[in-house]
């Protein structure tokens, strides 16, 4: 894949770099230093219950006390803006009417115009966007926050809900004197009976003086076309914040794992702040770019995690994966670039007079493994085994083929397999996926193939590739402990999106091609 100067400079020691110092850090030039804080938020033991807006402030202050603290100690360590997570000031669990004593009123329309902390008289009901914008004056930072908003509205609108009010889960972004640049609504709720879906999708983005435009968006959007995608392309931006309250699912979709794939499959840098509930599956924030992460994933212990990285701005001209994809795929007669693995003797190039990439010899095929299917991500997987020290594997399902060349130096008392799955999704959401994964299963038998693992042993050498209907892939690599590494060579190869990595840093959990083809939604 190409890189920018800039991330090159990461990699040759020989690069001349400039510094500057900002609060005791020296910060390289072209770099800005961002912070999120994964925050163990303080609930309501009963969300369902009806309780006076002085109760709910309370319990909100409490949360923002800590973000307080936070914000503080982000700032001594140089950081320009900090991020917090979904839900982490007023909870979750709330019905309609419970939730509304913890909303705050935020003019959706006078984004930038209105300093809460030095204006706390223009509007009513405004106690936690005031401490917000208080604490991004106070420390002379840059501040994205969650909250829960309210805005009246007409009941002649046929959109206007019968209590006379919309409920929204809002992103907020705090410039570094206090001012409001920008509200973002949440579009793609999850199961959130107590929010509503805005009218049409915000794209929320705001400017900074250190890193240019930085898009909003929350959570589940992340899975969507709109705004997500839309907010990305049409704007063109290279920064994105991202406050979520994410349940981690294995073996595609933790936190960490797929943060890191959109960062990786857009180029751009993903400040992305969890909420951390281990006993709910939650945690996973990280400060990502396209070849590089800093993340945070704890299912055993509690509390709040403060992370601090600098990383360098991504300029706007800077080309995209999905773009170069789109790009490649209009041109499949472009000459075949061949690289070789330094362990698979096979060129990882495709050319345009072979039927497939890879393709099965008959005599492989007279020792192919038998197929078998597995429920993975509530949706049933088509997957064949991997067996031995190397080999080539097909295994197809409606009209995606997916292909593995592996090798393994030591073999390991562990089942690993190859799925594929190219169908609408239907649990807990609706949406069109492509995938291409190799697994590791929960167990020796087929069955357990699909199941939520965290730790692996096996080194494997592999070559993973698909004959994907969609330029929108995410390139994922899981390793042992919940922890990532990055592909050595990905992208298209005549009309097939390819993924190779040799030498893990750890035992492998997944690797995966996980495609959305969003028009199919």
């Amino acid at each position: 894949m190409a890189f920018t100067m800039v991330a090159l400079c990461w990699k040759l020691p020989i690069c001349f770099l400039f510094y500057q110092v900002v609060s005791g850090r020296v910060r390289q030039e072209g770099h800005y230093v961002a912070a999120v804080y994964e925050h163990e938020s303080i609930l309501s033991p009963t969300p369902a219950a009806l309780v006076e807006r002085r109760s709910a402030l309370e319990l909100m202050g409490r949360n923002l006390d800590i973000y307080e603290q936070q914000v503080l100690a982000a700032a001594r360590q140089g950081a320009q803006i900090i991020v917090f997570p979904e839900d982490g000031i007023h909870g979750f669990n709330f019905t309609r009417s419970s939730i509304y004593p913890y909303l705050d009123f935020v003019p959706h329309s006078r984004s930038g115009k209105w300093n809460p902390c030095r204006e706390p008289y223009l509007f009513n009901d405004t106690e936690v966007v005031q401490r917000l914008s208080c604490m991004a004056l106070k420390n002379k930072i840059f501040l994205v926050a969650n909250l829960g908003t309210k805005q009246p509205c007409e009941r002649t609108d046929p959109r206007c809900p019968s209590d006379g009010r919309h409920q929204f889960n809002t992103n907020v972004a705090f410039a570094a004197d206090g001012t409001l640049l920008a509200t973002y609504r949440k579009h793609n709720l999850y199961f959130e009976y107590a929010f509503d879906t805005p009218p049409e999708p915000d794209y929320a983005f705001f400017d900074t003086p250190f890193a240019g435009k930085f898009g909003m968006f929350t959570c589940f959007d992340i899975l969507f076309f709109e705004p997500a995608v839309n907010l990305i392309r049409q704007y063109n931006l290279k920064q994105i914040v991202y406050p979520t309250a994410w349940m981690n699912q294995l073996p595609l979709l933790s936190a960490v794992e797929f943060q890191q794939a959109f960062a990786t499959a857009f180029n751009v840098n993903i400040l992305a702040a969890n909420i951390h509930h281990p006993t709910l599956g939650m945690t996973g924030s990280g400060i990502y770019t396209p070849v590089k992460s800093f993340i945070y994933h704890n299912m055993e212990s509690y509390g709040g995690k403060l992370i601090v990285a600098e990383i360098p701005v991504i300029s706007a001209d800077y080309r995209t994966n999905l773009e170069s994809n789109e790009r490649f795929r209009e041109n499949l007669h472009e000459s075949c670039r061949t690289f070789r693995s330094s362990s698979l003797d096979d060129e990882v190039c495709f050319k345009e007079q072979e039927e497939t990439p890879g393709r099965i010899s008959e005599k492989g095929k007279e020792k192919s493994p038998p197929s078998f299917y597995a429920e993975m991500m509530y949706d049933n997987f088509t997957f064949v085994p991997v067996w031995g020290e190397k080999g080539e594997l097909q295994v197809c399902a409606n009209t995606l083929c997916c292909y593995l060349n592996y090798q393994r130096a030591v073999l390991t008392d562990e089942l690993y397999a190859l799925g594929v799955f190219d169908g609408l999704h239907t649990v807990h959401g609706t949406y069109y996926v492509q995938a291409c994964a190799l697994v590791k299963c929960g167990g020796l038998n087929f069955s357990t193939c699909g199941q939520e693992v965290t730790d692996a042993t096996a080194l494997i050498d592999f070559q993973l590739w698909g004959n994907m209907s969609t330029p929108y892939i995410f390139p994922l690599l899981l390793t042992s402990g919940i922890t990532l590494d990055f592909a050595d060579h990905m992208g298209w190869k005549n009309n097939y999106y390819f993924l190779s990595k040799n030498r893990t840093s750890s035992g492998l959990l997944t690797a995966a091609l996980y495609g959305r083809w969003y028009e199919k939604d």
